[in-house]
């Protein structure tokens, strides 16, 4: 009997196999199962809500989750949907083994010569974590305004290692100097102001909430 509202029609005539009954689930299988949890964690969604978007029960959702089945292409479909990625994205993220370590020369650096501007993206890329560590670089009068935030409630550090940065949070305006943090949530407006004759650089540590 399927476990869904939608025609049996549509599923795989055999049920997923669980771990214990093949232990040779490829690393895709696994890095898939573990982007699933993921995917649901990020947006707050219960096991139970998920059930209901998919037409998945709870317990063959719980089982691709901790990597026990492998789902079917319906299931993987009906999954795809409901957190609004094309299949595709999501296999591609399964398939490709983000490195652990990355090393300072391939680390990534966005350059704006116009703003006085260098950004370089620390931390190795990763879909499935929450968290990341940024290096800001402004040249002095450099002034950086931003309207909002990608998502609403982001946990920042701003982390001064060299020179004075002014940062303002909405209307609040902090000035910090070298060795000085500030930690915070962001749902608003922000601004980077390099006001003095030297260069700043900062780390900033981002945590999607």
């Amino acid at each position: 009997m399927s476990d869904s509202p939608f025609s049996d029609s549509f599923e795989s005539p055999s049920a997923p196999q669980s771990v214990a009954d093949d232990a040779s689930l490829s690393a895709v299988e696994i890095r898939l199962a573990q982007r699933l949890a993921s995917l649901r964690s990020e947006r707050g969604w219960s096991l139970d809500v998920l059930a209901e978007q998919t037409g998945i029960s709870r317990a063959t959702l719980a089982r691709l989750e901790r990597g026990q089945s492998s789902p079917t292409t319906v299931q993987l479909g009906r999954l795809c949907t409901a957190y609004g990625l094309p299949m595709s994205h999501l296999i591609a993220e399964a398939e490709v083994e983000p490195p652990q370590l990355l090393r300072h020369d391939e680390q990534q650096v966005w350059v704006d010569a116009a703003l006085g501007f260098e950004r370089r993206m620390i931390s190795p890329p990763s879909s499935g974590m929450k968290a990341e560590l940024i290096e800001g670089y402004l040249q002095p009068g450099a002034d950086i305004r931003y309207d909002a935030p990608p998502v609403a409630g982001l946990e920042q550090h701003i982390w001064v290692r060299e020179g004075v940065l002014e940062y303002s949070l909405d209307d609040q305006l902090f000035r910090l100097q070298a060795g000085d943090c500030l930690r915070f949530r962001l749902y608003g407006r922000s601004r980077f102001v390099c006001p003095a004759a030297q260069p700043v650089r900062y780390h900033i540590v981002i945590c999607r909430p």
